[in-house]
């Protein structure tokens, strides 16, 4: 499968989608694509990694910067579809720690929701 990175609007969240590996060949395409978005959409990214079928060092590294620069933007960023594999790396890491793994994209957008009062 080709690396490749989409994004979309939805729910008042830029959700991207990224196909492929996710490794040292592929992660300054990643964090160029990621850069491009937060600089130019919405400061709320919702990451679909339900295509992704390997996650590296230089990848996650690529990801917890990208998750700093929200931050101090006042944004976030979380996942969803991550196979068994790409979660087992973020729990090994522990950067569910700092990071959120939602389980469909309808979780995910619900979560982001304002609760009524």
């Amino acid at each position: 499968m080709d690396f490749a990175v989409e994004h979309r609007e939805e729910h008042g969240l830029t959700v991207v989608k990224i196909s492929g590996e996710i490794d040292v060949f592929t992660s300054p395409r990643l964090r160029e694509a990621l850069l491009d978005i937060i600089d130019n959409g919405g400061p709320h990214l919702l990451v679909d990694l339900g295509e992704v079928t390997f996650l590296d060092s230089t990848g996650l590294g690529v990801l917890v910067g990208i998750y700093h620069r929200l931050r101090a933007r006042d944004g976030s960023m979380s996942f969803v579809g991550a196979n068994d594999r790409v979660r087992r790396v973020f729990h090994v890491t522990q950067l569910t720690k700092i990071f959120v793994l939602h389980p469909s994209l309808e979780d995910a957008i619900a979560a982001h929701r304002p609760t009524a009062s």
